[in-house]
């Protein structure tokens, strides 16, 4: 049976994804390169938990670390122990290498112990060649309440906004959070409305296609992403899907770190579309428009956003708990996916708890069909995993023939 992915074959490739997959195999991408070229600041960032319109303020851009064919990750392993996440070993064998020297600053959050090991590894071997290099950490909220939203928003403004302005001189005025906040709206509106086809019972795009298009939100400077996701949009709209579907089902999927497309790619090969995601790296929720009124100060509404719509399994207040579960299946009924697909890194500590507990909950209480998986941080061709989402897709597929 022909798997899902071979629509691509037959449907014309967009435009611009072989030079997007192209421009992902580098951290110090083209756009980067340019970009620093103008003079602006590179600022590293490795959590979604520090807010993208702080970074992208006028006069500098985010780029989220990743670690782009990975192959061994030994000297990341020699510096940060063998039990330690592979995602973070691997960007820091990256580092090692070289592939961050064009970063001026990282600024990390106090989220991730193991993140933080290997930012702590890169400020200490020296491994960033900017003569102003500086490495923040900022505490973030566990919890969400009015306590936790005052002490995000002292945070953001002393080890983000104060450290910017003081070392770069980057305007960190409210006038300029608002630009920056419309700036990112204005991508995530165009990036939505190519998104807003996944839910189309023949889509128009795949979920491939899709995550290569949002992965360069995180890594590329945004303005200079905007003409080519426009255009995808424009080139989406009057795309024609094949007449018979090659999926043979559709999934929702909520994983640790996917900050590359492989492991979307082999589950459609093996035959399950992915209509609809959650994770960092991903459209829900780190490409939904933030709302701003006229009377609050900016960075107290762009903490709160982030603190209220985050869908992180650090946040570990019971409300915040069962608030996935309902986001989830809210998810799944408005993409109409037949199976949810919950997944971590090797020895990612939150996410273990999430896929375990949740994973649970899902099937137990909501009863849809749960495909629950660990995984390498490089996955390649895996065979096994390959395996285990063909079994899921079967089982879906048993389960579609016993309701008739």
């Amino acid at each position: 049976m022909k798997s899902c992915l071979q629509r691509i074959n037959k449907v014309k490739d967009l435009k611009h994804l072989i030079y997007l997959e192209n421009m992902l195999q580098e951290a110090c991408n083209d756009m980067v390169k340019q970009a620093k070229s103008e003079g602006k600041i590179a600022i590293g960032s490795v959590c979604s938990l520090i807010p993208e319109p702080l970074l992208d303020l006028p006069g500098c851009f985010c780029v989220r670390l990743r670690a782009p064919r990975t192959g061994s990750i030994e000297m990341g392993t020699y510096y940060m122990t063998s039990i330690m996440c592979e995602a973070c070993r691997a960007i820091l064998e990256r580092a090692i290498e070289g592939g961050y020297e064009f970063l001026d600053c990282v600024i990390a959050p106090d989220a991730c112990a193991q993140m933080n090991r290997c930012v702590e590894n890169i400020e200490h071997l020296k491994l960033c060649n900017s003569e102003k290099f500086f490495v923040t950490y900022s505490d973030v909220p566990m919890k969400c309440d009015d306590t936790a939203l005052r002490h995000y928003v002292r945070q953001m403004k002393q080890y983000v906004l104060e450290q910017l302005e003081k070392t770069y001189g980057i305007d960190v005025s409210d006038a300029a959070l608002r630009k920056s906040v419309e700036n990112h709206n204005r991508i995530n509106s165009v990036l939505m409305q190519i998104g807003e086809f996944r839910k189309e019972d023949s889509p128009k795009i795949t979920g491939y296609e899709f995550a290569v298009l949002c992965l360069a939100t995180y890594c590329c400077p945004k303005e200079k992403l905007l003409t080519i996701l426009e255009e995808t949009l424009e080139e989406v709209k009057t795309r024609q899907p094949d007449e018979k579907n090659h999926y043979r089902a559709r999934v929702v999927m909520a994983v640790s770190e996917i900050d590359a497309p492989a492991l979307i790619r082999l589950t459609e090969e093996a035959g399950a579309l992915v209509v609809a995601d959650r994770y960092c790296f991903g459209s829900f929720p780190g490409r939904q428009q933030i709302v701003l009124n006229d009377e609050e100060d900016v960075l107290t509404q762009i903490c709160r956003h982030y603190m209220v719509t985050s869908q992180c399994p650090r946040y570990m207040n019971t409300e915040k708990i069962y608030e996935r579960q309902t986001y989830m299946d809210k998810l799944a009924k408005e993409y109409k996916a037949d199976g949810i697909i919950y997944e971590q890194i090797k020895f990612c500590d939150y996410w273990g708890y999430e896929r375990a507990f949740a994973g649970r909950s899902m099937r137990e209480k909501f009863n849809y069909p749960v495909l629950s998986v660990d995984r390498p941080y490089v996955v390649g061709n895996s065979g096994q995993l390959r395996t285990r989402v063909q079994a899921f897709v079967e089982s879906i597929e048993f389960k579609k023939q016993d309701k008739v």
